[in-house]
């Protein structure tokens, strides 16, 4: 490379770096703008569940059909029901909602393939998220408990995020109610027998999550929670 092509490249790489600036700093509104509208919009809700699960769920599928039955008992006891929005789980958690004329909300996100907004959102309660983190933000703070069911890389992704944020003391102690057993068993066994053998995680931690094979199992975890503890926002 010669002088010139030289002062060349490093013309084109400052540009770069001055046109990645701009498009950073704009990108800052556009996250800010994501936190106002799903602020806005969850802020006045009253006590809810999150409920998570694959969006590839088919409807005659045991899990979605208990998603429904979950969502539906815990709208008769008076939480609402906060999901991502697409289908699958979600739909069904949706749907039990709105059958049981309850607060049901969507939190959706853009993605290339696979999620679409289910019909079961109340219309003033349905928002599209381009950030996943602002997404997920907004699953922590509206929600006084999270529900598990089967599902891939997003589950386990939202799981976690919730468990480390409970174990760091990050937000409150809520429960979590992984539903299932014959799904999270492989899990259950490798949390116990790898992250606390091997002092990863302390023996305490396992205690974070409950595992049910019920719906009425589900809805009673929460609900024996908070005979104990106020209800509360989490941040």
């Amino acid at each position: 490379m010669n002088k010139e092509e030289a002062k060349i490249r490093r013309a084109f790489s400052e540009r770069d770096k001055q046109e990645r600036k701009s498009q950073d700093t704009w990108q800052v509104f556009k996250i800010m703008g994501e936190f106002v509208e799903g602020f806005e919009k969850l802020g006045q809700l009253g006590p809810c569940v999150t409920i998570f699960g694959s969006a590839r769920t088919a409807p005659d599928s045991k899990y979605y059909l208990m998603a429904e039955e979950i969502a539906k008992l815990l709208t008769q006891e008076g939480y609402g029901i906060i999901t991502g929005g697409g289908p699958g789980i979600m739909e069904a958690a949706n749907k039990g909602a709105q059958m049981a004329k309850g607060t049901s909300v969507g939190l959706n996100i853009k993605l290339p393939f696979e999620q679409t907004c289910n019909p079961y959102i109340d219309h003033d309660k349905n928002i599209t998220f381009d950030y996943f983190f602002v997404r997920k933000l907004m699953f922590m703070k509206y929600a006084q408990g999270f529900i598990a069911l089967p599902g891939g890389f997003g589950t386990m992704d939202e799981l976690f995020e919730s468990l480390t944020l409970i174990q760091t003391g990050k937000i409150a102690k809520f429960p979590i109610v992984l539903v299932g057993k014959e799904y999270w068993k492989g899990l259950h066994e490798w949390i116990i027998n790898v992250l606390i053998e091997e002092k990863y995680i302390s023996p305490d931690d396992i205690n974070l999550i409950t595992i049910v094979d019920t719906a009425a199992e589900a809805v009673s975890v929460i609900d024996a929670f908070y005979t104990k503890y106020m209800l509360k926002p989490n941040f």
